[in-house]
């Protein structure tokens, strides 16, 4: 239909979730999910033990050796899923007439608005607002391995915490059904969250990718990555970790202690 008679789309408003730190340095990963959260089991069926390491640096080169292929593959398969998002949207604003979308155009616009958590309802299904496409845009998008390596760095003590060890859990990411994890040994008798528990490498990371691409506590990272997109700068750790401020109890001190671990082990990575 022409642009002047497309229906009215209604756009809900996204709930943001209570940012809640105090007991554990990371913010709970939405119950929801889809496919997209539980990728093919890794071929490596164990993690290394890092603990065997007596040099610091010997330990660093086999966790970053560890963890960034597994965070580059799934980066490229964001840009990939970005890439064609961006290629349909240029097609959709070029055509005259929203019907002129093959249906698989629009079936892979909203599978990826449910794995990110955008609504894109109408009622007309044929169509994708441009406001869906923006608020997609804003979360298919990579986090830089820098960042990434870091904090699992940081929240998995370099890969010997027992969640990392046990579970692909390198990120302190929480879950809520009773049994989907670990139990912490330090809890509180009043809460019910365990440390998610995951099957492989590739899920955890991806877990962790997603949560940081979708949660409303970091929409400053992502407005944050937009910005440098917009601006046509280099996606990179150091300005992005201003934006995880809600990521631990911690505060403005977190961030400087992952722009240092940054800054610090560049080179190992």
């Amino acid at each position: 239909m022409h642009k002047s008679i497309r229906t009215r789309i209604w756009v809900g408003t996204v709930t943001f979730l209570a940012v809640v730190a105090f007991f554990y340095p990371f913010v709970v990963p939405p119950e929801k999910t889809s496919d997209t959260d539980t990728p093919e089991q890794s071929e490596q069926t164990t993690v290394p033990n890092f603990a065997q390491y007596t040099r610091i640096v010997d330990k660093k080169k086999a966790f970053f050796d560890y963890l960034k292929p597994e965070v580059e593959k799934q980066n490229h398969a964001i840009l990939l899923n970005r890439s064609r998002l961006l290629s349909i949207q240029h097609a959709h604003l070029a055509s005259e007439k929203a019907a002129s979308m093959p249906d698989s155009d629009i079936q892979f616009v909203l599978k990826l608005c449910a794995e990110y958590q955008v609504d894109c309802a109408s009622e007309d299904t044929t169509y994708i607002s441009d406001k869906s496409y923006q608020a997609l845009l804003l979360r298919v998008d990579i986090i830089p391995s820098e960042l990434v390596l870091v904090q699992a760095a940081n929240e998995s003590a370099w890969g010997t915490s027992r969640f990392a060890q046990q579970g692909y859990n390198f990120f302190g990411l929480w879950c809520f059904r009773k049994g989907c994890g670990f139990v912490p040994r330090r809890r509180n008798e009043d809460s019910h969250h365990e440390v998610a528990k995951f099957n492989s490498l590739p899920h955890g990371v991806a877990r962790y990718l997603n949560n940081l691409n979708r949660h409303p506590a970091y929409a400053e990272l992502r407005q944050i990555r937009a910005t440098l997109r917009h601006t046509q700068q280099p996606i990179t750790a150091e300005p992005l970790i201003e934006g995880l401020l809600s990521y631990s109890e911690r505060g403005q001190a977190y961030i400087e202690e992952l722009q240092a671990m940054v800054r610090v082990n560049r080179k190992y990575m």
